[in-house]
């Protein structure tokens, strides 16, 4: 990566990208995308996209290393062709691990003085230094909050002058081995992972406004094998969780329930399926292929109704834990009324009205940022995680996407680092 350069997105702020290749790497319990992008003066272009049908993954674990490396070899030599371009590096989405919220704060006493870049450097440094829980590692820490003396909710205490300046950090934890075994798969294809990011935290910064962002908004990335959230307040990520079930086990339920092939349940999810018995089509009737049986007349023929009651039932549990995590997280109400859905899921007819239902939010669907060479295909909610990524890849701290670099990267001293760790973070 070599300088920062700095672009104008609509009404956003100026976002800070540094110039050179940037790629993202989304590895699901469905599908595996791989995106390739170039940051230029002015902008950042997408390069080559490539998504391929996961394998060896459930429930955003890895379950097999070889066919998930295979799964993972072949996305990226597509998006390589794609691009007309080598890659080395990547930023990849975590979804696995039972993530957990681990908090600190932190404080340094400066007498009176000006607060400098040393000064910021310093006391994030003892923040993240702070946020650690046994059997966990951080994948990803930002500061939510400053305080300077009595003043809370400080945006930029750079050049102030103050008696003592506090941070509240935020980080997310992942349990070891299924990161492990995560990176394994991607390094075994030759590739070096540059930064780690919360999957639905990456989907937040290609979905979100900057006003969802600042007045609260919560992200449920609906995958095929979990469905993940992520809570921004003020600018930030403040709570992230996980809930081990998603897609799959709506297309397992329809398969048991009509005796027909996997493919053949997520086919007829996907083109007859519904979330809300409001949606139910009448009399309408589909034939769905059975296990082990062949020709013309070995279909089933079902109403359209039972499709949606069974797709229904499962989605209800889904969407409720949801709720029931982040009634028990406090964020159910501090975060705002707004619920953006995202993730392969979110397609699904009739999600959005149920989502609203069970929530009681106002739920939109959430489809990634347009950059520059980005098909049109690539530009819905599924492809969220990896457009994040890459605009996270691109722009923020090293230090934001591997905490391990924290304690020795250092940024350029002079006036203005908080406001370019800031306005990265914040983009």
């Amino acid at each position: 990566m070599g300088e920062t350069v700095r672009m104008r997105t609509g009404n956003a702020e100026a976002i800070g990208y540094r110039t050179g290749l940037v790629a993202a790497l989304d590895v699901g319990s469905s599908k595996v995308v791989c995106l390739i992008g170039r940051a230029e003066p002015g902008s950042l272009r997408v390069l080559g996209t490539a998504l391929r049908e996961s394998q060896g993954v459930k429930a955003g674990t890895i379950t097999s290393l070889d066919l998930a490396e295979e799964a993972i070899r072949d996305a990226v030599a597509a998006a390589e062709n794609h691009a007309d371009a080598r890659i080395q590096n990547v930023i990849i989405g975590v979804n696995c691990g039972q993530p957990v919220n681990i908090m600190s704060r932190n404080a340094m006493v400066l007498d009176g003085a000006l607060v400098t870049d040393a000064h910021l450097r310093a006391l994030l440094a003892e923040g993240r230094a702070k946020c650690i829980r046994d059997g966990y590692e951080i994948i990803q820490s930002a500061p939510t909050a400053y305080a300077v003396d009595e003043a809370r909710g400080v945006r930029d205490p750079s050049g102030m002058f103050c008696q003592k300046i506090g941070v509240v950090m935020h980080a997310v934890g992942i349990k070891p081995s299924p990161l492990q075994n995560l990176r394994l798969a991607v390094e075994r294809c030759h590739l070096t992972i540059a930064g780690t990011l919360f999957a639905p935290y990456a989907s937040g910064l290609a979905t979100l406004t900057d006003d969802e962002k600042q007045l609260g908004a919560t992200v449920v990335d609906m995958g095929g094998g979990v469905t993940s959230i992520a809570v921004f307040n003020e600018g930030q990520l403040v709570y992230a969780d996980v809930v081990p079930a998603g897609g799959a086990q709506v297309t397992a339920d329809l398969a048991r329930m009509l005796a027909a092939p996997l493919s053949a349940a997520e086919r007829a999810k996907t083109l007859h399926g519904a979330a809300l018995g409001d949606l139910e089509y009448g009399a309408d009737v589909v034939t769905v292929p059975q296990m082990g049986e062949d020709g013309e007349d070995a279909g089933m023929r079902v109403p359209r109704s039972m499709l949606t009651r069974i797709i229904q039932a499962r989605m209800e549990e889904i969407l409720g834990e949801v709720q029931t995590r982040l009634r028990a997280s406090g964020f159910d109400v501090a975060a705002g009324r707004r619920a953006v859905l995202t993730g392969g899921g979110s397609q699904l007819s009739g999600v959005r009205e149920l989502a609203a239902r069970i929530l009681n939010k106002q739920v939109r669907i959430g489809r990634p940022a347009a950059f520059p060479g980005l098909p049109a295909a690539s530009a819905s909610p599924d492809y969220a995680t990896a457009v994040g990524l890459l605009m996270a890849g691109a722009s923020m701290p090293p230090e934001v996407l591997n905490p391990d670099l924290a304690a020795e990267h250092e940024e350029p001293r002079g006036k203005g680092f908080f406001s370019r760790l800031t306005n990265r973070l914040l983009g």
